[in-house]
């Protein structure tokens, strides 16, 4: 880890540095969990709501950890840098040893679809370099440093996944990760408690613009009617992809395969490739879109990236198609919104059997959030749906809405998964 020595660390995060010999040592590594900690790490204690991180310090000195960083002065024999906040001190650190690499970072944010998207941009850069990628939910003021930190010598870019619900948030993430492109996938209905409207989410999302490189790029969904609104940023207009030509990167000739995913053509410019997408929904066809934008600002060719975007596979929770000897479970169960919900039952159509939805309550919508489980119920009905089952307190209002439709298919509601097992 270049230049990341203790005193070099201490220096980035305002601490006081004290304990011992090695200050000019290069750490091996930065964790938070003291089960992870390897010879020649950091430990970063901090308090949460189960275990206090202090705690593990003598556990991790016998371990061989280079030092730690803490809120009180350890007992254990152990170089340390003493902080106010741990949290703080780990983005402070993060962003510090940002600043050392040279290596492309990508930051992708949005309502919906971030982690595909993420998944897409890496598979296509990953033809042409070694990629450190943004592992599962780690997207956060947490996850996000520590991301930042696993990247290593070997690795020519990082795609990192950027997550908010609050004003502020992505301001301090792109801190951290200064990405040198900026991909927004769309401005939906995520943290309306917080954000209070879509205006108010493309303000918070677009807040990863303050810590672009000076010389970064911005890839937005032009079909997104507040992200198509953007004109420049720090001068330069965004490239767009999309489903409408007025689109830099767009696609036509879309053939539905169902479950099975769909074939496209690809337009990027003047240039045009047949590409075949493995996971299914239309959605998926616009984080191709988003890749093949990314792919063509970094020099992938479209071989590579017909290639990475064949060979991609579904994430847990995310449009997953999973053969059963029963029938198809489509796992998508990983976050829910209005959007992502209307697109995982569409998603659902697909199916050549019967179509069962099991639905769940759609959490930080603010004021309108009864009337928008009310509407997903009302659309799950409209789709053809054969059996709707509604579980939660707020999917109350999915299953009163669905049975206010038409359609005599059958909807069922627990106010609990207890009682629905």
């Amino acid at each position: 880890m270049k230049n990341m020595t203790l005193f070099n660390i201490a220096k980035a995060c305002g601490g006081q540095l004290s304990g011992g010999q090695g200050t000019e040592a290069a750490v091996t590594g930065v964790v938070l969990d003291s089960r992870l900690v390897q010879e020649g790490n950091l430990f970063i204690a901090t308090r949460g709501e189960k275990a206090d991180g202090h705690s593990f310090i003598p556990q991790v000195a016998e371990k061989g950890a280079a030092g730690v960083v803490c809120e009180e002065v350890p007992e254990a024999e152990i170089p340390y840098i003493l902080v106010k906040d741990s949290f703080q001190a780990l983005k402070d650190i993060a962003a510090f040893y940002r600043q050392q690499l040279s290596i492309p970072v990508v930051g992708i944010t949005g309502s919906v679809g971030k982690t595909s998207t993420k998944e897409f941009i890496a598979a296509v850069l990953g033809e042409k370099y070694r990629v450190l990628k943004t592992e599962g939910n780690y997207n956060n003021e947490v996850g996000l440093p520590l991301t930042v930190l696993r990247i290593r010598e070997e690795h020519q870019a990082a795609v990192l996944e950027m997550g908010i619900s609050d004003f502020g948030e992505m301001h301090r993430l792109s801190a951290v990760a200064r990405p040198d492109i900026c991909v927004l996938t769309n401005i939906g209905q995520c943290h309306l408690e917080n954000l209070g409207s879509r205006e108010g989410i493309l303000k918070a999302k677009t807040e990863i613009f303050d810590f672009m490189q000076d010389d970064g790029f911005v890839c937005v969904n032009g079909d997104d009617d507040m992200l198509a609104a953007i004109d420049t940023v720090k001068g330069k207009k965004p490239f767009r992809f999309g489903a409408d030509p007025a689109n830099r990167v767009y696609a036509d000739g879309i053939e539905n395969r169902g479950l099975l995913g769909s074939k496209a053509a690809i337009h990027v410019e003047d240039d045009a490739f047949t590409v075949e997408i493995p996971l299914p929904g239309e959605h998926m066809v616009y984080n191709a879109l988003a890749a093949v934008c990314v792919g063509s600002l970094l020099g992938v060719g479209k071989e590579e990236m017909k290639s990475g975007i064949r060979h991609l596979q579904a994430v847990k929770g995310r449009s997953n198609v999973i053969q059963l000897p029963a029938g198809i479970l489509i796992d998508d169960c990983y976050n829910a919104n209005p959007v992502s919900m209307k697109a995982a039952i569409d998603l659902l159509q697909l199916a050549p059997q019967r179509k069962v939805a099991v639905l769940g309550d759609m959490f930080e919508l603010g004021e309108g959030e009864i009337a928008m489980h009310a509407e997903v119920g009302k659309y799950a009905m409209s789709r053809g749906t054969d059996v709707l089952v509604c579980i939660g307190g707020l999917s109350r209002h999915m299953y009163q809405g669905a049975k206010e439709t038409i359609s005599k298919n059958a909807v069922y509601y627990f106010p609990d998964k207890q009682s629905f097992l």
